[in-house]
């Protein structure tokens, strides 16, 4: 097969503990999957879960132990913060059962699902889609993917970001609304899930603005640290 010009480098992500790198397919994200996020958004209850997506190449690999650098994105006055759990999967899939689901995770990372918050908000005005403040270069920092063998599943653990050293947010993944198999399940009858993709699975409450020069630290329990600075 000839191609009209070089194909794009594969997008991939750091596996703990090895030199070895996640190629990512497709991210997906569920959106208000913590009870406070969804009431500080304007909604309560267990609505169904809705996803949006983010381009594969949105990932940015952040090694463990150094600090990914984040270019603030133009068009936006307003940027913030989702720390987020990611799922890794594995292999493909459809019609996956919640019983099933666990066989589908390869892994899982500490992940930001950075948010033009002023375009996000035009965009629910004007019942638009939401790609320019979701889906922007850089927009998905993701952290060292741990493999199941050595986190095995993850039902629980405490969740949180600190901004310049402050805590913005701080809950437990044991509160998401659709948990993890859940969430695998219910995105498996929309899509056919692929080995690489990637789930950010919705941020707890405390989202909120961040600048040039802020320090982001990210942590969930068993997986480390996410440190981004904002340039």
């Amino acid at each position: 097969m000839d191609l009209v010009f070089p194909a794009q480098k594969q997008t991939t992500v750091a596996v703990d503990g090895t030199n070895a790198e996640f190629p990512v397919h497709r991210i997906y994200c569920v959106g208000r999957n913590y009870v406070e996020h969804a009431k500080e958004m304007g909604w309560t209850g267990r609505e169904a879960p809705f996803f949006f997506m983010k381009p594969a190449d949105a990932a940015m690999s952040v090694p463990a132990g150094t600090i990914g650098e984040m270019p603030y994105p133009p068009m936006t006055k307003n940027l913030h913060h989702e720390i987020e759990l990611v799922v890794a999967i594995g292999k493909d899939g459809k019609d996956i059962t919640v019983e099933e689901a666990p066989k589908y995770v390869w892994g899982y990372a500490v992940g930001l699902d950075m948010t033009r918050r002023d375009l996000q908000a035009e965009a629910k005005d004007q019942g638009r889609p939401w790609c320019t403040a979701k889906g922007f270069d850089f927009s998905a920092p993701i952290g060292p993917i741990h493999p199941v063998s050595a986190t095995q599943w993850i039902a629980h653990g405490a969740i949180g970001l600190n901004v310049n050293g402050k805590a913005r947010q701080n809950s437990d993944v044991n509160k998401l609304i659709w948990n993890v198999a859940e969430v695998i399940s219910c995105l498996s009858h929309l899509y056919t899930l692929k080995a690489g993709d990637l789930i950010f699975t919705g941020t707890p409450e405390g989202v909120a603005a961040v600048v040039p020069g802020d320090l982001l630290e990210g942590e969930i329990e068993g997986l480390g640290e996410l440190k981004v600075k904002l340039i």
